[in-house]
Parts: C-alpha cells; sequence; structure tokens
C-alpha cells in the first residue's frame, strides 16, 4: 500500500494534473489517501510527483 498526501494546490496547473488528484481521490491540501501499490497509481504519482508526498506503508 502507498501512503500519498497532497502538499501543493492544484491552483495554476494543467487540467490533466487537476484530474489526476482528482482520480487518485485528493481534493485538498494535506490530505492523505492510501492505494495499493500497482502500476497504474505508480504512473498517476510520476506524472504529478511535484504535488505530491509518497510514502511506503504497512
Amino acid at each position: 500500500m502507498l501512503k500519498i498526501t497532497q502538499i501543493r494546490s492544484k491552483i495554476g496547473y494543467k487540467p490533466k494534473a487537476r484530474a489526476t488528484l482528482e482520480a487518485l481521490g485528493l481534493r485538498k491540501i494535506h490530505q492523505t489517501v492510501e492505494l495499493p501499490d500497482i502500476p497504474s497509481v505508480r504512473g498517476m504519482i510520476q506524472k504529478i510527483d511535484y504535488l505530491l508526498k509518497v510514502e511506503e506503508s504497512k
């Protein structure tokens, strides 16, 4: 499992970056979600890594 936290605002970023945040289930700064460590989630994280903090969880 991955613990994903939004650390920057989506204001001023392209619509695709905003849509990726929504797809990950993130809507507010400092909101955290736990998602499975699968290639599709890793790909979304890679596209918007400048907005996120990612940690491994058990």
